[in-house]
């Protein structure tokens, strides 16, 4: 297990290696940031001495060294927009972004799980049937039309909840359903058919040969054994969750860091684009490994060979 761990871990430090290396190229692919901090009035001159303060005058192989050292002393950059330094500003946004991710993450579990089980044990009833609906439903709708719908009916019309901005729970509870629904759909599928593969098994006919009680046959040993493919989506989905809330920040102007990498990339801000990206990049990698070795405690069957 230790020598596995310490692979995947070789493994993500390449992956992240490889990526800052392409965000790097691809940031100074789209555009000259000297256009959205300057004037237009502004001389060459003006631009060659900015050039020069932030850096942006030197090789591109010379600029990605620097830039590789300072995040390996902990410095990331300062952000051309808000000219302060981009690990603040990441962390001044991060909470927001996290608020959201929780409360989707608990939207998810606490409705996706119950209905795969239910939906797997009443295999072909109307309530399985129902289930399939709701997930090809939950599926089939943008996140972004969910979340102006939501606004439109709960917000406009009916005046319950907040349209926008971050202030209490109450607006958290569109966004987080906005961010959730999807997933929802999806934790409902995968673990309907992880429960139909469990229930078929031998040592679930064992269990309830030994006389115990159909619901813990179900929740105890069904849905633990089960838990397996669930798991490894929720492993991918609480990335996603983070990085990919860019879309409901937007439309509900939620101060997070999907909100801030949309404002970066509109000015332009290349070490505000580059940081979140890396952090993204990171945190897959470190949902990725935990997920893995979950999979030991869950499964004790499963065994790890490099």
């Amino acid at each position: 297990m230790q020598r596995y761990i310490l692979m995947r871990l070789f493994h993500a430090l390449l992956a992240l290696i490889a990526v800052s290396i392409i965000i790097f190229i691809l940031v100074r692919l789209s555009g000259d940031p000297m256009v959205t901090m300057l004037p237009p009035e502004a001389t060459d001159a003006d631009r060659a001495i900015l050039r020069a303060h932030w850096g942006l005058d030197q090789p591109l192989y010379q600029q990605y060294f620097s830039y590789i050292g300072n995040i390996l002393h902990g410095d990331f950059g300062t952000s051309l927009k808000w000219h302060q330094p981009v690990l603040t500003l990441m962390l001044q946004r991060l909470p927001a972004t996290l608020d959201l991710a929780w409360l989707a993450l608990i939207v998810a579990s606490l409705v996706g799980l119950p209905i795969g089980v239910i939906s797997a044990v009443k295999k072909g009833t109307l309530l399985d049937e129902g289930a399939k609906v709701f997930a090809l439903l939950g599926q089939s709708m943008p996140s972004f039309w969910l979340a102006t719908m939501m606004i439109w009916l709960f917000a406009v019309n009916l005046g319950w909840l907040p349209t926008s901005g971050r202030g209490n729970f109450s607006n958290m509870i569109m966004p987080a359903i906005a961010l959730g629904l999807f997933q929802v759909a999806a934790v409902a599928r995968v673990t309907r058919s992880s429960m139909i593969d469990v229930m078929d098994s031998e040592y679930v006919k064992l269990a309830r040969i030994k006389g115990l009680s159909e619901t813990k046959v179900i929740w105890k040993h069904g849905l633990r054994n089960a838990s397996v493919a669930p798991l490894t989506y929720f492993g991918m989905i609480i990335g996603g969750w983070i990085s990919g809330s860019v879309v409901i920040e937007t439309v509900f102007a939620w101060p997070g860091i999907g909100l801030l990498s949309i404002e970066a990339i509109r000015a332009r801000d290349i070490p505000v684009v580059q940081t979140i990206v890396i952090f993204f990049s990171l945190l897959f990698c470190v949902c990725s490994l935990l997920v893995d070795v979950l999979y030991a405690y869950l499964d004790p069957r499963i065994r790890y060979d490099v």
